[in-house]
């Protein structure tokens, strides 16, 4: 009798370190928090345990993954509460690398984005911050471009209230419809001025000639997976180096040869 109990506690043991071992590798406490790929064309891949997955449409970038773009590519992702961040060709930035944090949407290291963000129910605001590496771009519900390099992040703001601070002097510049302003690494941010025909019409302008020159292409994207996929330092599948833009495009994996057809069943025995 003794023995059975033992052997049925035993049995609940494995049953529930089983289930345990399930729900922790289907559970994801930052599911809601993912972005998906609603439009791309040309190269554009997210960095996965240092190897580059190109993205099809429908596909989704999760917290702390670095999403690439290469010479001619292009991606508009959108987050769960509608609103949206299109990254421009040869740019990178790593998605929500603070999960924990709600505000922080994008870091990006080079490159130019352009972000959309819904303001919430009943108009409030909807704080969200881009980091780049000179300048913290807060937002509560508008729409604005941004470029950054190593040294430079210029922002431009097409609609809304944008407020910009300088990560090493502190100081921060508010921005309304038309402003645009560039912040130096080693310089206090300068007075915030109209931006006529400037930085802002200038992205708008790319994103129209990109729209011309791929609109029929828009909606192809490479082959999800791992494969033969040229990175930063020239390997094929290989880490590419942090905070540097890949040197090479990354291309669609080849799939793998079928395998080989089963010989033909012997005649049945007469």
């Amino acid at each position: 009798m003794l023995r059975g109990i033992k052997f049925g506690f035993a049995v609940l043991g494995v049953i529930a370190s089983t289930l345990s071992q399930s729900y922790a590798q289907s559970y994801n406490p930052f599911a809601d928090r993912a972005g998906k790929l609603v439009e791309a064309t040309g190269s554009i891949s997210v960095l996965r345990d240092g190897n580059a997955w190109a993205l099809n449409i429908g596909d989704s970038v999760q917290v702390r993954q670095t999403i690439v773009t290469g010479p001619d590519g292009y991606g508009k992702f959108q987050v769960s509460d509608g609103s949206t961040f299109e990254v421009f060709p040869n740019s990178r930035g790593v998605f929500r690398v603070n999960p924990s944090s709600p505000k922080d949407l994008l870091d990006l290291y080079l490159g130019k984005v352009k972000v959309h963000i819904e303001k919430m129910m009943g108009g409030r605001a909807n704080p969200n911050n881009v980091n780049t590496p000179t300048a913290i771009i807060s937002v509560r519900g508008t729409t604005f471009f941004v470029e950054a390099t190593e040294d430079t992040t210029q922002v431009g703001v097409e609609e809304g209230v944008v407020d910009v601070t300088h990560v090493v002097f502190h100081s921060t510049v508010t921005l309304k419809d038309g402003d645009a302003i560039t912040v130096y690494k080693n310089q206090s941010l300068a007075k915030a001025s109209k931006d006529v025909g400037g930085f802002v019409n200038a992205a708008i302008n790319k994103l129209a000639e990109i729209a011309q020159q791929i609109g029929p292409r828009i909606g192809r994207g490479g082959t999800s997976g791992p494969g033969s996929v040229p990175t930063a330092n020239g390997g094929n599948g290989a880490p590419a180096d942090k905070g540097k833009p890949p040197t090479e495009t990354p291309t669609t994996p080849v799939p793998p040869p079928p395998p080989p057809s089963l010989p033909p069943p012997p005649p049945p025995a007469k």
